[in-house]
């Protein structure tokens, strides 16, 4: 161990040689072993959020834990190479850690918003279930910092969710942990939660029309136009947003709009899933929301 020899050697010395990099164009790639979606409590909500590394990561590993399986196995070691979502997740963390040191008055919700609507867009087609494998794409902790426009969603919001799904009022409390309560006259639906992504379940060969309506806070310069992009190569569903122009005076102003999608029906065989993404730009940033319409069924 190198610990050992520096210890035990009067002079060590060691040689640092330069690393070679090499660049994979099919990466990043979600493993196998990935939990995939739809969100089977809420179809409304895109699952997963992001993907983050997790596959064969140097972690940090309790002593006393064993090694491996083998009962005559008896290593102790600090340190092993590990994958899967336990090793996707800290990633995730660190990096929203590191958001908040440059932002620490934002919310959890902008902290999420940042990393979705940054993330590096991934290729749908590569997976039979497409943005049910990786939801907006690979993480990127340099863009997360500066998102432009985030999406938020606070406390009250979600508990408007909650009883738009039906949850009465004991059960909304357990949640909350407050006094909160759902009107008699609730309205909406969880898809109208302002989350960084848009998606809807939809019944096999039948058309439909969804809204969704969105809110976005300027965080990024006082003066700025940001202009609506839909990046749709699926014939399958039509998007339109209005109004596609968002023009900000002031930072933190808050701009709505609606995002409508149409389809004339998706099947389970050609196809059970289509996608199409929203980017609003004001030429420095880029703030891009996954569309996803998909059919009830075991995709992939």
């Amino acid at each position: 161990m190198i610990e050992t020899y520096y210890i035990s050697t009067k002079n060590p010395k060691a040689n640092i040689l330069k690393s070679e990099s090499t660049k994979d164009s099919s990466a990043p790639v979600v493993a196998s072993f990935s939990s995939r979606g739809p969100n089977t409590i809420i179809p409304e909500i895109l699952k997963p959020d992001i993907t983050a590394p997790g596959v064969d990561i140097l972690a940090a590993y309790s002593p006393v834990a064993p090694v491996t399986d083998e009962a005559e196995d008896k290593r102790s070691v600090k340190y092993t190479i590990l994958s899967g979502t336990s090793m996707s997740c800290p990633h995730v963390a660190g990096i929203a850690a590191y958001i908040k040191t440059f932002h620490p008055d934002w919310s959890p919700s902008a902290i999420q918003s940042a990393l979705i609507t940054t993330a590096w867009p991934m290729n749908g087609t590569t997976y039979d279930d497409g943005e049910l494998a990786f939801g907006s794409g690979h993480v990127d902790p340099v863009k997360a910092v500066s998102p432009g426009l985030v999406y938020e969603a606070l406390k009250a919001d979600y508990i408007n969710m909650m009883c738009s799904m039906g949850y009465d009022t004991k059960t909304v409390r357990l949640v909350s942990g407050d006094n909160s309560s759902c009107p008699k006259d609730t309205k909406g639906s969880p898809k109208d939660l302002n989350y960084p992504s848009m998606a809807v379940k939809v019944e096999e060969t039948k058309s439909f029309k969804v809204e969704f309506p969105r809110t976005v806070t300027n965080f990024g310069s006082a003066n700025s136009t940001y202009k609506a992009t839909v990046i749709n190569t699926n014939s399958h569903i039509k998007v339109q947003v209005n109004p596609d122009i968002l023009s900000f005076k002031l930072e933190k102003e808050k701009k709505s709009f609606v995002v409508t999608v149409v389809g004339q029906g998706l099947d389970s065989i050609e196809a059970p899933i289509a996608a199409a993404s929203l980017v609003w730009s004001d030429g420095t940033h880029s703030v891009r929301s996954p569309i996803v319409a998909y059919i009830d069924r075991n995709i992939g």
